[in-house]
């Protein structure tokens, strides 16, 4: 293959690739002595599998031998000696049937590089790269190199040719964020489901309060770099001028000289009711601050970006993850706020105080149903929701706070999914929750009830819509089935199974 020519596709795909990962993709010679060259530090290999097994159609394929017959199956970290850091990951294969005695002896030892194994046994060889590509890190490469998943890796594949056979197939990936000659920033932030908000009535001199859980898919993944001019790329261009417009505020705000450049890896939709607005947000004036090293918290991002004027969930989200409740804002004469309104017109308030915060239990599911429908409300229409219907009559926020307070709540604490699951239910009819339902299509409203006979402990819709939400231990894949049924009535819709995220945004500097 043209290495060139594969590299350059991979700009096209990943961004600008630095000579040093160039070189780590097209080189012919030990990896081990390079990698010792760049970094400086001795280099050494852990050997996290090593057995014999049969050839699958892939490694057989490459190494030209009848799939079934005996590889020896390699898996290894190489690693700096001083500190363990992953440089790269490596899987090989080799035909035991082409080895002598003494090689196979050496090759089945741990930790010794196939490099200095060819060269203590005076073998003629050559390597052949056969391609070159990203590919996206599972939560395995994400342990491995301690990176987030999703963020890309560049993967090479190679044969190490000897009379004129291929004797070994190996494969070797390394993340993108690494190797670099410019320093970057990386955020990946989780989403949220909002349960409701609290206190639409305000009679008792406080107003929103927000309950929320954090989940961990879908998300929200960006990198950074200092930057000459102001760039997004990755997204579509209504996200790319949202970005440009909170990074550009940022700047202008904080008063910082130059700019930055944006690529964003993975994202989700606005206005679903998963809080994509706020996760972005952050994660972008998160970025910002940290490449000029400014180090703000959560509260303080929120408050420069205009987030959790109204419900302090997504803020909580992102700062600390899991089950959250907020208290809200103190509301009338001499409060925060005087009227009703959405985050979204109440800039210039504070993200409200967490008053209650737990871990999710791992081994409860949530199951995101999104019909195909339009967006949930937004801008001028959402503002003028919260100005007509509210405030909501004060015994449905009575009622609402008795579930949250010894349902919802006693549910998390205990371990109780069908208590926390019966009131999830029962919230959904009543205050600015019943609210929200009542201007929602039959296509949004007639998952509940799908879903809570299909088995699910509680259902409800997140925010504003149209995403509802399901959560279980077990019988999620029916659930799932349940949905997608129910929505290809219609007009179709997308779902995912995934699970609570215990924390919150995770930001590394490279």
């Amino acid at each position: 293959m043209d290495i060139r020519d594969a590299i350059r596709k991979m700009e096209a795909e990943v961004g600008r690739i630095s000579p040093v990962q160039k070189f780590l993709l097209g080189t012919d010679g030990s990896v081990t002595q390079i990698l010792e060259s760049i970094t400086g530090k001795t280099v050494v290999i852990k050997t996290l599998v090593q057995e014999i097994v049969p050839a699958d159609r892939t490694a057989a394929d490459h190494l030209s031998i009848a799939e079934g017959d005996p590889v020896n199956f390699r898996v290894v970290e190489i690693k700096t000696e001083e500190n363990g850091e992953v440089l790269i990951y490596a899987v090989s294969h080799t035909p035991v049937n082409r080895l002598s005695p003494e090689f196979k002896d050496d090759l089945m030892k741990a930790d010794i590089p196939i490099g200095k194994i060819i060269r203590q046994h005076h073998i003629e060889a050559r390597r052949e790269i056969l391609n070159a590509r990203v590919l996206p890190a599972s939560e395995e490469a994400g342990r491995v190199f301690a990176i987030c998943k999703h963020e890309p890796l560049l993967s090479r594949q190679y044969q190490i040719i000897h009379s004129g056979k291929p004797l070994i197939f190996i494969e070797e990936q390394f993340p993108y964020n690494r190797f670099l000659d410019t320093r970057r920033i990386v955020v990946s932030t989780p989403s949220r489901v909002h349960v409701s908000l609290i206190d639409m009535h305000g009679g008792s001199g406080r107003v929103d309060g927000g309950i929320g859980i954090t989940l961990d898919e879908p998300g929200v993944l960006l990198e950074a770099e200092l930057s000459p001019v102001l760039s997004v790329t990755g997204c579509d261009p209504v996200m790319q001028e949202r970005i440009r417009e909170v990074a550009a505020d940022v700047l202008q705000k904080l008063a910082l000289g130059g700019s930055i450049a944006i690529t964003v890896r993975k994202h989700y939709p606005a206005h679903v009711g998963l809080g994509c607005g706020s996760q972005l947000s952050l994660a972008v004036a998160k970025a910002v601050a940290e490449l000029h090293d400014r180090h703000l918290t959560t509260f303080e991002l929120a408050r420069l970006t205009g987030r959790g004027g109204t419900s302090g969930i997504g803020t909580a989200a992102f700062d600390q993850g899991g089950f959250i409740i907020d208290g809200g804002h103190r509301f009338g004469a001499g409060g925060e706020k005087t009227d009703f309104r959405p985050s979204s017109a109440s800039r210039g308030v504070s993200p409200p105080p967490v008053i209650a915060r737990h871990e999710f239990p791992e081994d409860w599911k949530v199951l995101l149903a999104i019909p195909s429908v339009p967006a949930g409300a937004s801008g001028g229409h959402e503002a003028d929701i919260f100005r007509t219907r509210c405030p909501v009559p004060l015994d449905n926020v009575r009622a609402l706070s008795h579930e949250v307070l010894m349902r919802m709540l006693p549910g998390i604490a205990g371990h109780d999914l069908d208590l926390f699951g019966s009131a999830i239910n029962n919230v959904q009819g009543l205050g600015f929750k019943k609210v929200e339902l009542s201007i929602q299509p039959p296509t949004v409203t007639g998952l509940l009830p799908v879903l809570r006979e299909a088995g699910a402990a509680g259902a409800g819709m997140s925010s504003f819509g149209p995403t509802v939400y399901a959560i279980g231990d077990t019988g999620m894949k029916s659930l799932e089935r349940a949905a997608r049924s129910f929505m290809d009535e219609s007009l179709g819709g997308t779902t995912i199974i995934t699970a609570a995220r215990n924390s919150g945004a995770a930001v590394r500097i490279v």
